[in-house]
């Protein structure tokens, strides 16, 4: 049980392509959040619409300071531009809830900083040495990879934060493709027992949490073909589903009780017919749609009230990446190929999930839709490192969330970019959040 051969290992790079890749990441990355910056006022930029998040042009600045850590002094050896500011800009010193009472970089002065930096960055990586015997940090091109993710990641942050303001919309997208053949489909496949390599040690932009690759087993599966719909979610709803207390965790009964929880996140029930709030506009729920915006604990609840439950982490991975015909794992469900407009939805192409069953291209060799793209899948797994996992290039990535006090999600949402997206890429959060673009599908043991 192997990994693809012919991932990108880091002796076979050639650092023209390297660095050409690698220009196209941070020039997509800094497009979009310009997109999602420039789109509001500088009232909005600094306002904070949600204390779960920060103001826009905090991570407009933070965006800037960790490119300048990471690529100019780092990488490039340059002396601190504004070491003043890198305390404020440090999201492990701040809580989101404190971050509007900090003295802040104005938008105009936060736009300016970011944009220097930028300039300096492409100088050094227009000189950096990306060859596999340099050192860790610029071999394959990784800091500026890691820099790239994290202001995708940071883009996908402030989308959620545009789902969260109040007032008209100001984005706009095309819908998502609707499905084809999804009739076909079965409701869900049975993933065979077995051992497979999970993670990865060759993908040269991947985190320190998805490596290295290692043997798992797991025992026969059925899982679901797609995420749970929106339709699927009403109908736990109308049964009860917040009502009753046999379903839901001791610690998500006490949430829902708090807090009066009756639907997702963005759900209200109008004349008989269930309403969401998306990006400002008012719509009609999609029933076909997946659902969006749950906690862990409501896709707990949901599985376990359909008599089924959520998957875990090794199972999902092994539904998306094992191939059964060669025995390996591949980079993507769809193949080993960088994902493609047919294979899934990301990149904020689109506003919102595709209908269940879409992207049949990129279906994994069991016959499972939709596991890259769309919404996040919350797991049945505590974020927890793989056996021989270290620490890169700092602890504070990774490693301070270990433990049964985050959940695993994988996939990736419509909101996250490819270049933050990967087969073996793992997510985490607090099973209460709801704010996140996460949805899931459900298990049952064969």
């Amino acid at each position: 049980m192997t990994e693809n051969p012919t991932a990108h290992t880091v002796g076979e790079h050639d650092a023209e392509a390297l660095r050409e890749r690698a220009l196209a990441a941070l020039l997509a990355a800094r497009e979009r959040t310009a997109l999602l910056t420039d789109s509001v006022d500088d009232r909005d930029l600094t306002a904070q619409h949600s204390p779960l998040m920060s103001p826009l042009v905090w991570d407009l600045a933070h965006i800037g300071n960790q490119e300048e850590l990471w690529l100019l002094r780092a990488v490039g050896g340059h002396e601190a531009l504004r070491p003043e500011i890198d305390g404020l800009y440090d999201a492990f010193e701040h809580s989101r809830a404190s971050r509007p009472s900090l003295p802040l970089l104005a938008p105009a002065e936060a736009r300016a900083y970011a944009s220097d930096v930028r300039g300096r960055a492409l100088d050094v990586l227009g000189g950096a040495p990306l060859h596999g015997d340099g050192r860790p940090l610029e071999r394959a091109g990784f800091a500026f990879g890691m820099v790239a993710q994290h202001e995708q990641q940071h883009d996908e942050t402030m989308l959620i934060t545009h789902q969260l303001r109040s007032g008209p919309a100001v984005l706009s997208a095309p819908e998502p493709p609707e499905p084809v053949g999804a009739v076909q489909m079965p409701v869900e496949v049975l993933v065979p027992g077995g051992p497979f390599t999970m993670g990865t040690s060759t993908e040269p932009w991947a985190l320190d949490n998805e490596r290295p690759a290692h043997r798992r087993d797991v025992d026969p599966f059925h899982i679901d073909t797609a995420p749970v719909t929106c339709g699927a979610y009403a109908r736990f709803i109308e049964d009860g589903g917040y009502t009753d207390e046999r379903w839901w965790a001791p610690e998500g009964w006490a949430m829902v009780r708090e807090h009066g929880l009756s639907a997702p996140l963005f759900w209200h029930r109008d004349a008989g017919q269930w309403l969401t709030r998306r990006f400002g506009v008012t719509e009609p729920v999609r029933a076909d749609e997946p659902v969006l915006h749950v906690s862990w604990y409501e896709a707990d609840a949901y599985a376990r009230w359909s008599g089924r439950r959520l998957p875990t982490e090794p199972e999902w991975e092994k539904a998306a990446r094992h191939d059964p015909a060669s025995g390996r794992s591949l980079r993507y469900p769809w193949g080993d190929e960088d994902p493609a407009p047919e294979h899934a939805n990301l990149g904020q192409r689109h506003l919102r999930p595709a209908p269940a069953g879409a992207y049949a291209a990129g279906r994994s060799p069991a016959g499972v839709g939709q596991l890259i793209g769309d919404v996040w899948e919350w797991t049945s797994s505590d974020f927890a490192p793989y056996p021989g996992f270290a620490p890169f290039p700092y602890r504070e990535y990774s490693e301070v969330f270990f433990g049964p006090a985050h959940k695993v999600l994988r996939g990736g949402s419509f909101a996250v970019d490819p270049v933050a997206c990967r087969g073996t890429f793992r997510n985490w959060d607090l099973p209460v959040r709801r704010q996140i673009f996460s949805g899931f599908r459900t298990a049952r043991d064969a």
